[in-house]
């Protein structure tokens, strides 16, 4: 017996030993993290300035949200923003016992241990508090090995005690729902809102921010927008809670669980999206702008778009540039299926047609691999490896397995497209399409591209030709002329049934876009005065001076020309094209305003007469009413007030149309990335058929929205009395019985005027001799 007792105090000698040791092991190792030996734990300094990366927003001109440019999709918001039952969703649902306790609970901590660990009773809830998910959001985890979890969750606790001493509750519930991960790469409460309901979370209902805090529990498993059965079901369970917490009525339950979820999902990140296009050109910008010294933060370094979650106002408006978008996909849907139809098995976009090879050679992969000293066959073996590809397709996407040359092939047929609108006398950019498809086109045929112009330009030689002095009523014949010392260049009309011995007005010759008559009046002018009208009209690219450019040889941006024609509804003066008009900080001061970003001093003067400018526009209204526009009115039954002028390059490359209405220049271009190659025939890429309907349905959903009456209504100036007078004249002269006859009208003449010699230029060379 007493050899028992002695037993018995032995082993709990031992026991207690190691209970204390192991005690002790425990506290050092508890105060090894604590004191940071397993990496540095915030201290209440670094606690009391956090400082959350937040998304910079892009804002239309209704101050409606159009993207977003983040490494972390966040916007912070203020407590007062968050609707009461969006906190009794999160409060029942994630940590019941929130006011009660200072970080941790240990009730519900026991509660887990007993229930979960020791009875596997799954539905006892977790341990993990608010605050102790803010310190794992804020700060995230380590990886140490097999303890990890161990080592995780006590850094957590630490972290959870400092900032429940240093934030009230209203505080550390800000400061969650601003931090919080939610589906989608979306961080915080106000960008969930705004991504899958469109709206601020401050006007969320019930049901939605229920749907929300659901998703907390698994992002994946719960998103709504992936699987709406499973967010359902998951909002469904937070609204119990919140029964169970007394937040919520059982008779207010009944009658909303049943209700299916209705996302208005957004898109906000790069590739997708509304005007992805122009998003990414004010993305360029402003690393420009936020560069210059007067535009730093006060610390004198350059703000971190992608962190320092910045409000960009832009000129854009939403609802147009959707408009304009619909309007794009809508035709070019149908003219890629006549494109391609057109040219059947003899696609020049095909492999080993001329057009295929010589993109082939400008492949980056292909000139690495020719540096690399591979011959034909080993770069044609290397191109011919296939792998999965994303495909484009006006229907549904898909993904098929593509060797590099068979996607060259593939993308190589679909024709893009560029489409901007700008409000005539603010140069405000209200619509803006780069191309059909930003997440496989990212090249900009707005801003980037540089294309033939085609007929577009003869305006601008019908400017310089009547601010020369030219009278609106000289006549031209159709009659082609060979200019001897061009190399016996010829320009020739689309028509090939004409009368040569008719006589065309300046309406009439630019309204029916008459090539011939186009070079004759650029003879007249001067090439000289063209260019120097081009340049005063707003562009700035270099211009040949060859006698082409009457018929648009010249290669130019989209914005370039929207500038030049603006100055027709501007009272001669070019607006310059604008994105962006100011630029706040998170707190919303202001670090540019529209002054600082456009402030200039110079004085601009006007592009051409008041009364060249009413000349114009009667000639361009007579394109829309008469002319090679005039689907507007015959097919489009449109009645507004318009002006235009379309326009076709050489083989077809390009299809150009203008619209001018008195508040709005619009502008599209058709055509493909690979300029070898056309439309089949100049009926299909004809400027009035393959960009103009891009116009006309864009103009027609404007049209159906009063809210841009100020468009769509808006008048044309009244001409002048002058004006009116001098286009009194019939559109078309006929050459009568003696001037068939003598037939003087030339065949060919040298295109680069001789000096005339006076009378008594003998003398003076003589004289010189």
């Amino acid at each position: 017996m007493i050899l028992n007792k002695e037993r018995v105090r032995k082993w709990g000698k031992r026991i207690g030993y190691g209970l204390l040791l192991l005690t002790t092991l425990l506290i050092c190792f508890y105060y090894s993290i604590y004191f940071g030996a397993w990496g540095e734990i915030p201290s209440k300094n670094k606690l009391s300035s956090l400082k959350q990366s937040q998304a910079t927003q892009l804002l239309d001109s209704n101050n409606k949200l159009i993207g977003k440019l983040y490494v972390y999709d966040r916007q912070s918001i203020p407590f007062a923003e968050f609707p009461q039952h969006l906190i009794d969703a999160l409060i029942a649902t994630e940590d019941s016992r929130f006011y009660e306790h200072h970080g941790i609970d240990n009730k519900s901590l026991l509660r887990v241990f007993f229930k979960t660990i020791l009875m596997a009773d799954k539905s006892s809830g977790g341990g993990s508090t608010i605050t102790l998910q803010l310190a794992k959001n804020l700060f995230g985890r380590q990886d140490y090995g097999a303890i990890s979890i161990v080592v995780n969750k006590i850094r957590e606790s630490i972290v959870a005690k400092r900032i429940e001493d240093l934030y009230s509750k209203e505080e550390i519930l800000t400061l969650y729902l601003n931090t919080v991960p939610f589906p989608d790469n979306t961080y915080g409460i106000e960008s969930a809102s705004q991504k899958f309901f469109n709206k601020h979370a401050m006007d969320l209902n019930l049901l939605e921010a229920a749907t929300l805090v659901g998703s907390l529990k698994a992002n994946n498993s719960y998103n709504p927008r992936l699987f709406p059965e499973n967010s359902m079901e998951r909002r469904n369970v937070v609204l119990n809670q919140m029964v169970k917490y007394d937040y919520l009525l059982q008779s207010s339950l009944d009658n909303i669980a049943e209700t299916p979820i209705s996302l208005d999902y957004q898109y906000y990140a790069p590739n997708q999206g509304l005007a992805p296009y122009f998003r990414a050109e004010v993305k360029k910008q402003l690393d420009y702008i936020l560069k210059q010294k007067q535009f730093r933060n006060s610390n004198g370094e350059p703000y971190n778009i992608f962190h320092d979650g910045l409000k960009v106002y832009t000129t854009l408006d939403n609802t147009m540039q959707q408009y304009a978008e619909k309007a794009m996909k809508e035709h070019m849907k149908n003219l890629q299926k006549q494109f391609e139809k057109a040219y059947g098995n003899n696609a020049p976009w095909l492999k080993n047609k001329p057009a295929f090879l010589a993109v082939k050679k400008r492949l980056p992969t292909f000139k690495r691999l020719k540096n690399l000293g591979l011959d034909e066959k080993a770069i044609q073996d290397s191109l011919n490896k296939k792998k999965s590809t994303e495909l484009f397709s006006w229907n549904d996407n898909s993904i098929a397995s593509l060797s590099t040359l068979d996607s060259l092939e593939y993308f190589s047929k679909f024709l893009n497209a560029g489409m901007v609108s700008v409000e005539a006398k603010t140069g405000a950019i209200k619509a803006y399409v780069g191309g059909i498809d930003y997440s496989f086109f990212k090249y900009d045929h707005v801003a980037q591209s540089k294309r033939q112009i085609g007929s577009t330009f003869k305006p601008i030689v019908y400017t310089a030709a009547l601010e020369n002095g030219m009278a609106p009523c000289t006549y031209f014949p159709l009659k082609a002329i060979t200019y001897t010392d061009i190399d016996n260049w010829t320009p020739t009309n689309a028509s090939k049934e004409e009368d040569e011995n008719l006589n065309y007005s300046l309406q009439k010759a630019l309204s029916n876009s008459v090539n011939t008559i186009a070079v004759k009046v650029l003879y007249e002018t001067g090439i000289d005065h063209v260019i120097s009208m081009a340049h005063k009209m707003g562009i700035a690219s270099e211009i040949e001076e060859v006698p082409s450019i009457a018929l648009g040889s010249s290669n130019l941006r989209l914005l370039e020309l929207a500038k030049a024609y603006s100055s027709y509804v501007n009272n001669s003066l070019p607006s310059t094209p604008i994105f962006i008009t100011k630029i706040e900080d998170k707190n919303g001061n202001v670090i540019a305003s529209y002054k600082d970003l456009y402030k200039s001093n110079k004085t601009v003067e006007k592009a051409f007469s008041d009364n060249t400018r009413q000349v114009m526009l009667e000639f361009m209204k007579a394109t829309v009413n008469e002319g090679t526009a005039k689907r507007l009115r015959t097919s489009y039954k449109f009645r507004n007030d318009l002006a235009g002028k379309t326009g076709t390059t050489q083989d077809n490359k390009d299809g150009w149309f203008v619209g001018l209405m008195p508040n709005l220049v619009t502008i599209t271009w058709v055509g493909n990335d690979n300029q070898q190659i056309g439309f089949q025939s100049t009926r299909m890429g004809q400027g009035a058929n393959s960009a103009l309907p891009i116009f006309a349905n864009y103009l027609k959903l404007l049209n159906q929205d009063s809210r841009f009456n100020r468009y769509t209504r808006a008048r044309f100036e009244s001409p002048s009395f002058e004006v009116l007078a001098s286009l009194d004249c019939p559109p078309i002269q006929e050459d009568n019985f003696l001037q068939r006859l003598l037939g003087n009208k030339k065949d060919k003449r040298e295109f680069k005027k001789k000096k005339k010699k006076g009378i008594f230029s003998w003398l003076k060379r003589k004289k010189d001799d």
